[in-house]
């Protein structure tokens, strides 16, 4: 390497993306410069996919390497490297499933699962290969959300397998698939803690960067099970700023402190309220209480969104906001979320591939 590629690999080593927060050396990205007289390229491989950045990036790093680049065009070529990172205990990923991401609320009614599909969409806007299990066996609310048509079913493989149903790009499975809009599931908590440890491990989940897995509200059995069996790499926790979900959702933080799942952040839905005919900005549910929530548990706020009609209104209709309306300043929140929540995970340790199945034939 010459001396001028090494000034820039190292420079270029420096530069601090904001969705990671630390320096491109600090994060062990992939940094390979080629140098020619006019132009120089860098190849730079993350742990997360952020392709809603690149012409951003490309800006940053021409902007940050100036002096180094001595009137030459600068181009970026971005590559993406998603690995399997540590999970409780050590446990190995899943087959197939390269990490899985628990989206958490302590209490219900605070847009837990309208987050849970529009972050699975936004990481898939990114360039990720995305799965969402909707884990809340009693009240699965995703297949409306994802605009699924009453008694889709999965197909079924070896008569013990399931077909994840595909919506919007995403490899998605639900007890609602499994029952009608007017079925009651009437069961005892170990059967529905069964239920997810089955969805989870009978479903033919394929070559996945994250499953997000929208858990029920609470701390109960569902959470329980999820810790014990299934390996968990982090934990997103959603809440809203008053006080009363703040106090429920420092709960599902510490639950996950006990059983070594690491938070990755916290997500303040309804953070704001818009006016849409004055553009007034109103804090309806309060303010800064999940910056310092954040602050006392050593995470941070992944974002801050907006009581907004759209999200809600595309949630109902079957057509989340990411995919709906992919251009829009909500799903611009979404995406930066994403990004984030995906790049602190980029930053915690590797962990370990499971084996592949033997079969006998």
């Amino acid at each position: 390497m010459s001396t001028a590629e090494q000034v820039i690999r190292e420079q270029l080593g420096r530069f601090v993306p904001e969705d990671l927060g630390v320096s491109l050396d600090q994060a062990d990205a992939g940094i390979e410069i080629a140098l020619s007289d006019k132009a120089v390229t860098a190849t730079v491989t993350l742990g997360y996919h952020c392709a809603g950045e690149e012409v951003a990036l490309q800006s940053q790093m021409a902007a940050h390497l100036a002096d180094a680049l001595d009137g030459r065009h600068f181009e970026l070529v971005l590559n993406s490297q998603v690995v399997p990172h540590r999970a409780q205990s050590d446990m190995p990923a899943l087959d197939q499933v390269g990490n899985v991401i628990a989206v958490a609320s302590g209490k219900g009614g605070v847009g837990k699962s309208t987050t849970a599909v529009n972050l699975a969409l936004a990481l898939s806007a990114e360039g990720a290969r995305v799965g969402l299990l909707d884990a809340d066996v009693f009240g699965p609310s995703q297949p409306l959300m994802l605009g699924m048509p009453d008694g889709t079913r999965p197909d079924v493989l070896e008569g013990n397998t399931f077909v994840p149903v595909e919506a919007w790009g995403l490899q998605t499975m639900s007890m609602g698939y499994l029952t009608t809009q007017q079925t009651p599931v009437v069961w005892r908590g170990p059967k529905a803690s069964g239920a997810l440890v089955q969805m989870m491990e009978q479903t033919r989940w394929q070559g996945l960067d994250y499953l997000l897995v929208d858990l029920p509200p609470g701390t109960g059995d569902i959470q329980l099970t999820l810790a014990q069996k299934i390996p968990v790499a982090g934990a997103v926790v959603i809440t809203t700023p008053q006080d009363i979900a703040l106090l429920d959702a420092i709960k599902g933080v510490e639950m996950f402190r006990k059983v070594d799942i690491k938070v990755l952040g916290i997500i303040e839905n309804m953070a704001v309220h818009i006016c849409s005919n004055c553009g007034h900005q109103e804090h309806v549910f309060g303010q800064g209480g999940g910056e310092r929530m954040a602050k006392d548990y050593d995470t941070e706020v992944l974002a801050a969104l907006p009581l907004s009609l759209k999200i809600r209104e595309q949630a109902d209709s079957g057509k989340p906001v990411v995919a709906a309306c992919p251009d829009s300043e909500e799903a611009a929140l979404y995406r930066k979320a994403a990004r984030r929540l995906a790049a602190r995970l980029s930053l915690t340790s590797k962990g370990k591939r499971a084996f592949p199945k033997v079969t006998q034939h």
